[in-house]
């Protein structure tokens, strides 16, 4: 039976996990972030919710851009280490061996693990409780095609995608998931 609670922040997961890059004065960081969405689809903007305490916060503010990356499932132990270590302790992209590219506009690390990535210039940033929401303009759109059918869904013969749970907890999307077509 459903009951009155204080908090069901739990309630909106499963969800994907984004990981945000950003660089600024010489320092690369990543951060993983499970708050994020799409904002419009014309012109293209994404948004993130990133917490004021993260070392990641004051890199994108200063910055004024950032980086959304999503990378496939075999991954998902570096997904969460990126949201457990401090990028003021540790170079998290040297413990997780990942690579990347500079995007091309704003610096930030574009993932070479990465299936698709979205290089965005900060349009607005607004505080909500114990987080502000960085708007950004997508500027560059990147993506493993080979992991795309060409409807535009991914291919689940090619990639897994994580789903974060909550509390260190994922599920895997992939072939041997149900998937429901809706007509």
């Amino acid at each position: 039976m459903r009951t009155k609670t204080n908090k069901t922040v739990m309630h909106s997961y499963p969800g994907m996990v984004a990981l945000v890059t950003v660089s600024y004065d010489g320092q690369d960081n990543i951060m993983a972030a499970g708050w994020h969405s799409y904002i419009s689809y014309e012109p293209p903007i994404y948004g993130v919710a990133i917490g004021r305490e993260r070392h990641t916060y004051q890199l994108v503010k200063d910055a004024g851009s950032f980086a959304i990356n999503f990378l496939p499932a075999q991954y998902s132990e570096f997904i969460q280490s990126t949201g457990v270590y401090s990028g003021a302790d540790v170079n998290k992209f040297e413990q997780g061996k990942m690579t990347f590219d500079r995007g091309i506009t704003t610096n930030a690390p574009i993932l070479h693990e990465a299936y698709v990535a979205y290089e965005c210039k900060t349009i607005d940033v607004n505080s909500y409780g114990d987080h502000d929401w960085f708007v950004g303009d997508i500027i560059h759109f990147y993506r493993d095609d080979e992991k795309f059918l060409a409807n535009g869904l991914p291919d689940f013969e090619k990639i897994s995608i994580p789903l974060y749970l909550g509390r260190s907890q994922y599920t895997i999307v992939n072939k041997t998931s149900e998937v429901k077509i809706m007509i």
